[in-house]
């Protein structure tokens, strides 16, 4: 965890906790009469430092946009001033050890309140002898409870932090469910508009002019009419129904769009490729074929960690196959339903199409969609 997380997962708290310890023991310091007043006056001096340089640089370094070390070490500097002077700062401690917790990471921190424990002890060595045993054994229960509580507090940041990112992820995952079901039902109803309307009108008006070629009759001639006014609105609406990519480009495009922008997005370079004669297929099979290339190149970008990646659009006599390979860690396809493969498999056999995972653990993985047409 770093101390920005830790900071900013309860902004505004750990600047009061400060400012309370530092504000009560500081006063209690000041009316103790067992230290001479120059005492006090270094001591509470030392702290109040401690708390100008949090609130001037402290909260810059803490949200990672300097280093934190020096300012560390310049508080502990102070911190140590203030116990040297007046033994009882060592309450400081309570506020001190979150701070530090925040300032640094873990094996760090526990470093610096190792350290920092042993002040009064040293200190003891040249000014206070009487005192060692005693400071000792204030200095280990400080040493274990400070370390322990760092330890609790970390822990409880991380859970929840966590908790924020599960929350985060389950509501982008309902927004993106939600946007595959409008997409789904829109595909689904251009696919029956295209398949039912649209060939009804076409069908008709074959059937009108094999009746009448040159539509002499003027009934007929309106009717073929009326019929080819509403073939093109269906066909209007199965144009206005269909994903944006392909409204506005072919498919082979629309895929060579989405390998340019999952390059750009993720820095994995990705190349492109068709092969075969490209040909106009029905709206049903260009939607599954392109739904396909955005979640394979999604599945890459989230979970293969790979170098490169490369798609193929090859059409065939018989059928066209999309083929996404990446060269990334792989995984076990038995296990990867969760990866959106059911989904793609789904879509896949609305169309009587066939889709192939092949991957093994730190082989990449290829994804085969191939569709008759």
């Amino acid at each position: 965890m770093t101390s920005t997380e830790v900071h900013n997962s309860y902004p505004g708290a750990w600047e009061t906790f400060l400012g309370v310890v530092t504000a009560v023991v500081s006063l209690a310091v000041f009316l103790s009469y067992g230290f001479s007043l120059w005492q006090r006056l270094v001591a509470i001096g030392a702290v109040a430092a401690i708390v100008v340089l949090h609130l001037v640089w402290g909260r810059a370094v803490i949200r990672g946009e300097r280093g934190n070390v020096p300012l560390l070490a310049a508080e502990l500097a102070l911190f140590a001033v203030a116990i040297v002077t007046v033994p009882v700062m060592n309450w400081l401690l309570f506020a001190m050890i979150p701070l530090i917790f925040q300032m640094v990471h873990l094996r760090a921190a526990v470093i610096a309140i190792v350290a920092i424990v042993l002040v009064p002890p040293v200190a003891d060595l040249f000014l206070r002898p009487q005192q060692i045993i005693a400071d000792l054994i204030i200095a280990v229960i400080s040493a274990a409870s400070g370390i322990w509580l760092g330890f609790w507090i970390t822990r409880v940041i991380e859970q929840s932090i966590e908790r924020r990112q599960l929350i985060a992820d389950l509501e982008a995952s309902r927004t993106e469910i939600a946007r595959l079901s409008r997409e789904a039902e829109r595909t689904h109803l251009a696919a029956e508009i295209h398949d039912t309307l649209a060939q009804g009108f076409t069908s008709i008006i074959t059937l009108l002019q094999s009746v009448d070629p040159a539509l002499r009759d003027e009934r007929l001639a309106l009717a073929v009419r009326t019929a080819k006014e509403n073939l093109a609105e269906a066909r209007a609406l199965v144009g206005a129904l269909s994903p944006s990519p392909l409204a506005s480009a072919s498919l082979p495009e629309a895929v060579r769009r989405q390998a340019s922008r999952f390059a750009e997005e993720s820095g994995v370079p990705a190349t492109f490729r068709t092969s075969g004669d490209e040909r106009t297929l029905p709206t049903a099979v260009e939607v599954v074929l392109l739904r396909a290339a955005q979640e394979a190149l999604t599945n890459v970008r989230r979970h293969a960690e790979a170098n490169e990646a490369s798609v193929l659009l090859a059409y065939t006599p018989s059928c066209v196959r999309l083929v996404v390979r990446d060269d990334g860690q792989g995984f076990v396809p038995s296990s990867a339903d969760g990866f959106g493969l059911s989904g793609m498999r789904q879509r896949a056999t609305q169309i009587n199409g066939d889709l192939r995972v092949r991957s093994t653990p730190e082989a990449g993985t290829t994804i085969e969609l191939e569709v008759p047409a």
